[in-house]
C-alpha cells in the first residue's frame, strides 16, 4: 500500500545507484536545477547556509557532514508532526489529507535514509577523533531545536515554504558532497568501509567514496522531491 501511495516520492538504493552514472544524474538534476524557490525560504535558507559556513568552514570535511547530517533530519521529522497537526485539528479535507499523506510517506522514508548518514559519519568521526564537542555536537543539536520548531510553524503557515527551504538545505549538501568527491576522490577509494548500521540499512560499498558517492545521491533525491511536491501543490493551502 505505501508503495502504491508513494510511487513519485521513492528513495530507492536502485535510484541511488543510478545517479553515480554522471549523465543520469544530469539528466534527473535538470528539472529542479533552476527552480526558483519563495522568497521568505530563500532568505531563511542564506541564512541557514551562512551560519554553517561560519561555523565549519567552506571546505567541505568528515566533521562538517556529521554536523550537516544531524541538523538534515529535523525538517523531515518536522513536516511529520505538522501534518498530523493539521490533519487532527484543522481539516476535513479528504483530497488535503491524502496529499500530506502522502508527504509523510516520503518524510518518514527520508528520515530514515538521513538517519543511516549521521550514524556512519558519526563512526568515521569518531575513528578519525577529527571532532569537537562543542562544533560539532553541541552546536548542531542546539540549532535542531530552534530549526525543528521554526520549520513545524513554516509548515504550518506556508507547507511550500518549507519545502522550498529544505530544496535549498539539499541543494547545499548536494554540492557539498560534489565539492568533497572531487577533493579527496583518491583518498577515499583508498578507504575501506566497516559498518553494522550500513549493512542493517541494507547498503553496500566497498569503499568511502562508493559510500559518499551514494550520500550525495541521496541529497539529490531529497531535493528534488521537495521541489516537486511543491509543484504538485503540496505546498498549498486549501480553504
Amino acid at each position: 500500500m505505501l508503495g502504491k501511495m508513494n510511487d513519485e516520492f521513492t528513495i530507492s538504493e536502485e535510484l541511488a545507484r543510478s545517479l553515480n552514472d554522471s549523465a543520469l544524474r544530469a539528466e534527473y538534476a535538470a528539472p529542479f536545477d533552476h527552480y526558483r524557490p519563495l522568497l521568505i525560504s530563500r532568505l531563511l535558507g542564506s541564512l541557514l547556509v551562512h551560519s554553517g559556513t561560519f561555523i565549519y568552514g567552506r571546505t567541505p570535511s568528515y566533521a562538517k557532514f556529521k554536523a550537516i547530517e544531524v541538523i538534515a533530519r529535523i525538517p523531515y521529522q518536522s513536516w511529520e508532526i505538522a501534518a498530523y497537526t493539521i490533519l487532527t485539528a484543522l481539516y476535513s479535507n479528504e483530497h488535503r489529507a491524502i496529499e500530506l499523506t502522502k508527504l509523510n510517506a516520503f518524510s518518514r522514508m527520508a528520515q530514515d535514509n538521513e538517519t543511516m548518514h549521521v550514524v556512519v559519519l558519526s563512526q568515521i568521526v569518531q575513528r578519525l577523533r577529527c571532532q569537537s564537542f562543542i562544533r560539532h555536537t553541541f552546536i548542531p543539536f542546539l540549532f535542531s531545536f530552534f530549526y525543528f520548531w521554526t520549520v513545524y510553524i513554516l509548515f504550518l503557515v506556508s507547507r511550500r515554504a518549507a519545502l522550498d527551504l529544505n530544496y535549498l538545505f539539499e541543494s547545499h549538501a548536494y554540492e557539498q558532497y560534489s565539492q568533497f568527491l572531487e577533493n579527496e576522490g583518491e583518498h577515499l577509494k583508498q578507504t575501506p568501509v566497516t559498518s553494522d548500521f550500513l549493512a542493517f540499512y541494507g547498503r553496500n560499498v566497498r569503499n568511502e567514496y562508493e559510500l559518499f558517492e551514494l550520500i550525495r545521491n541521496d541529497e539529490l533525491i531529497h531535493r528534488n522531491h521537495s521541489a516537486h511536491a511543491s509543484q504538485l501543490g503540496y505546498g498549498l493551502h486549501s480553504h
